[in-house]
């Protein structure tokens, strides 16, 4: 009599699925003794039909999908929504480990289309976060004043745009590496998550923009891989002096090393650098400020966002009057700066730009 052996499950090869390119995946259900095309079937219903457990992919063997039922494909768990009235979703995603982050869905409505159709949308956008928390420790964001606990995974930072894609029932657009955490402190992952995103979930690359505080060196070893992300960096102040006092992990990194850094990247990548600058008053956006910024940014291809401060109550910081904005602008404008004013969504719901905290309110 012949004894049959049932292959041994291998926990240890790709767990948590997702994440895993097609590649990946076929390799991963020939370990477990099934067919290669099983690893295409598994590869689309992850990421095209948003299965969050084996033991539902109907077109696997019934014996086949008892056996790897316990296996992780990888997803988050709700913990909380919240709808602010401009339509941003903010969502609490409580991971594997217990740990909560944030991720913000942001729609843009077909404004002429709403009358017939109130969710018909022209982009949809999930703002990604890449850490529980935030080493940096801007002074201006929540996000930071909560403190640090550990990077995402590739596939924990994949999970939250399927969950935004599958909450609005919408293809998602435009992905933004701006949500809780510094992204080049976990370059590996990000650079894992960007792949998976482009090639497996299917968002180009020139959708994806990828947001820095900035780190020595880490701007300079971006550019070597060569991405059609748009990078933008946190720059908050036109001067060394100003940039400390908001951002205490620039110490170390002086402005005219990071500006160096980002010219290099523009050599390398051919791709322009956007700038981000949060305008707080009395602080850093008089006149002068802008024409110091201008001064910083010549000679390279670049654009500035204005975004003017988002309150939070650990501070004491205030938005700027409409007239000190515009002003701001127009000085940028003269000095044949590309600048434009992105007046943040979700702000009712301390889901705007430096607001995430991982907190329900």
């Amino acid at each position: 009599m012949s004894i049959t052996t049932i292959p041994q499950l291998n926990k240890v090869s790709l767990p948590p699925l997702l994440g895993g390119s097609v590649d990946e995946l076929k390799t991963w259900v020939q370990e477990q003794g099934q067919p290669a095309y099983r690893g295409k079937q598994l590869h689309d219903w992850i990421y095209h039909q948003g299965v969050r457990s084996l033991a539902d992919i109907s077109v696997f063997p019934k014996k086949w999908r008892s056996q790897v039922a316990e296996i992780p494909i990888g997803r988050s768990n709700l913990h909380h929504r919240s709808v602010a009235p401009d339509g941003t979703v903010k969502y609490l995603l409580q991971l594997q480990d217990g740990q909560i982050i944030e991720t913000v869905g942001i729609p843009t409505f077909k404004w002429k289309e709403r009358r017939e159709n109130p969710n018909a949308l022209d982009r949809l956008t999930v703002c990604v976060s890449t850490q529980v928390g935030c080493p940096m420790a801007c002074d201006f964001c929540a996000t930071g004043k909560g403190g640090y606990q550990r990077n995402l995974e590739r596939y924990e930072m994949v999970d939250q745009v399927l969950t935004v894609q599958e909450d609005f029932q919408q293809r998602v657009s435009n992905i933004v590496f701006m949500g809780m955490g510094e992204p080049l402190l976990n370059t590996d992952n990000v650079l894992g998550a960007i792949r998976c995103l482009n090639q497996d979930v299917g968002i180009g690359q020139r959708n994806l923009t990828l947001s820095t505080v900035g780190i020595p060196g880490r701007i300079r070893d971006l550019a070597q891989h060569h991405l059609q992300v748009t990078l933008a960096v946190s720059l908050h102040a036109p001067n060394q002096t100003l940039r400390e006092k908001l951002i205490h992990s620039a110490r170390p990194y002086k402005i005219s090393d990071l500006l160096a850094e980002c010219r290099e990247y523009v050599e390398i990548t051919g791709r322009r650098v956007s700038f981000e600058y949060i305008l707080i008053a009395g602080f850093n956006d008089m006149p002068e400020h802008a024409i110091e910024l201008s001064q910083c940014l010549r000679g390279f291809q670049t654009h500035v966002n204005l975004i003017p401060y988002n309150p939070i109550s650990e501070v004491d910081y205030q938005r700027p009057s409409s007239d000190r904005i515009q002003t701001f602008e127009q000085i940028l404008k003269q000095h044949h700066i590309a600048v434009s004013i992105r007046y943040s969504r979700g702000l009712e719901s301390d889901a705007a730009c430096g607001q995430l905290r991982a907190s329900k309110t």
